[in-house]
């Protein structure tokens, strides 16, 4: 599937239960990595919804799911920077004078794009943006009051900015 928007990994040794539970909420995919599953939906909040009664009634199934907000194609990692910086600028002013840090899950473009530096990138362009609007953040890891969550598979990134209030109603992102 190439027009994803949510990513979810299984719990080892329950692909094949993860992809028939998840074939429940829209087109569910496999992917060239391991225990990682894609699919498409259209509305991310039903999804998270039904995400929670599916979890409580089979918690084993499922390690993550994460919906994707925001969602490109790019070829390299000059592509890649640019459009996640343009997402993550988009949402900025959520972030103003509040704690957060960025979480990337990449899948590919091994030895070509670094979820650590990518994660620098975004925490140094988001916290720019704020000084110059007045209205500075601050990287947090204990206790944020969001993340910037990026997942990527293959050439195609997902992205979300989700709230302190969410990353606990939501167990499943399990974006740390």
């Amino acid at each position: 599937m190439e027009d994803w928007n949510v990513v979810a990994t299984s719990r080892i040794g329950r692909f094949d239960d993860a992809r028939r539970l998840l074939a429940k909420l829209g087109p569910a995919d496999r992917t060239g990595y391991y225990n990682v599953l894609v699919l498409r939906v259209e509305d991310v909040d039903r999804l998270l919804a039904q995400l929670l009664e599916l979890s409580a009634s089979d918690p084993g199934v499922l390690a993550h799911v994460r919906p994707a907000r925001a969602t490109f194609d790019f070829r390299g990692p000059e592509e890649f920077e640019e459009l996640a910086r343009r997402v993550a600028l988009a949402w900025a002013p959520r972030l103003a004078g509040r704690r957060f840090h960025v979480r990337m899950h990449r899948r590919g473009f091994r030895r070509r794009l670094s979820s650590q530096q990518e994660e620098h990138f975004l925490d140094d362009t988001l916290l720019s943006a704020l000084g110059v609007a007045g209205e500075p953040g601050a990287i947090g890891f204990d206790d944020p009051d969001g993340i910037l969550a990026v997942d990527t598979v293959g050439g195609r990134a997902g992205l979300s900015l989700w709230s302190r209030d969410e990353l606990l109603r939501y167990p499943f992102l399990g974006l740390d």
